[in-house]
């Protein structure tokens, strides 16, 4: 299964993000696991996602647009690529670790790798409006 912006958009947070965010679908097609499944591991994953908090700003790093791409293998093993609000983040080495221990406390979720990218830079148009609404950006 692999999670990407244009497969089932009824996921995203909201229509500004869904050409963005990586979590907002899944493409039953390429996988072999059942759609009810896929269906409850995407909000699984999201849920486990939405659990994960950059210290220094008190919004999720789902909502802020962090989490730019989730891989589901058909054995449930889980990549997620996410980036940081800044490279020189304080964090910058703690939060992959807290990303992976989220996930992997999902039912039936066998393991779970985080890679921290920087490209596409993160910049404050990736947030969703529920985080902007939370930050006063409106």
């Amino acid at each position: 299964m692999d999670m990407s912006p244009h497969d089932t958009p009824d996921l995203a947070p909201d229509a500004a993000r869904q050409a963005q965010a990586p979590t907002e679908g899944v493409d039953p097609i390429a996988s072999a696991l059942p759609p009810e499944e896929l269906e409850r591991l995407t909000q699984d994953l999201i849920a486990a996602l939405k659990t994960v908090y950059d210290p220094e700003i008190p919004v999720d790093i789902y909502e802020l647009g962090l989490i730019y791409r989730v891989d589901v293998s058909d054995d449930r093993d889980v990549v997620v690529d996410m980036t940081l609000t800044a490279p020189g983040c304080p964090v910058a080495g703690d939060m992959p670790g807290w990303v992976q221990t989220a996930v992997e406390s999902i039912p039936g979720v066998k393991s779970c790798t985080v890679n921290l990218i920087f490209e596409p830079p993160w910049d404050q148009t990736r947030m969703s409006d529920e985080a902007k609404l939370n930050l006063n950006m409106f």
